[in-house]
């Protein structure tokens, strides 16, 4: 590969990452989420709990007739839990053609940001694993964490998801 070649992929990248986002609380913390990957917010409905899932599956939710497996995207990332208030959401998002719902703490706003506004995600070394973030976000001087939904669950955890929904 070329020395422009490369250069013309590495743009390639940053151009898909250009783009609008759901923004959303979780910890104090700003998150974003591509908007095309939202189907719809919800505020929080009767979760039925499934056996055997990790801690961080909720269960499922029936939402117009469909099975939806429902993730507390704090216990995913190990962030103490917290009480559902009047606040907490479900962001329903369609990850790999499975629609799945994440609990967070409160949704912000949809912004756009542009890709100068993106910085390639921080390196913390091997030990830890960043391949969840696409980016991070600088907008009018805060920082929100740009998740790469289909990669914040690992293909096993996808699939307990799956079977859970059936």
């Amino acid at each position: 590969m070329e020395n422009g070649e490369t250069s013309a992929a590495v743009e390639l990248e940053e151009q898909k990452k250009e783009g609008k986002y759901l923004t959303f609380i979780l910890c104090d913390e700003e998150y974003g989420l591509e908007i095309l990957k939202v189907r719809e917010i919800i505020g929080l409905l009767d979760v039925t709990p499934v056996p055997q899932t990790p801690d961080f599956v909720k269960g499922v939710i029936n939402l117009r007739g469909k099975v939806i497996p429902v993730v507390d995207l704090r216990l995913k990332f190990e962030m103490p839990p917290a009480e559902y208030t009047k606040e907490t959401c479900i962001i329903v998002v369609d990850v790999d053609s499975l629609l799945m719902g994440i609990i967070v703490d409160t949704v912000s706003e949809v912004l756009e940001i542009k890709e100068g506004e993106i910085d390639p995600p921080p390196s913390f070394g091997d030990k830890v694993d960043v391949k969840f973030i696409l980016g991070i976000g600088k907008i009018k001087g805060q920082v929100k964490i740009l998740l790469n939904i289909d990669m914040v669950l690992s293909a096993e955890e996808l699939s307990v998801l799956e079977q859970a929904a059936e």
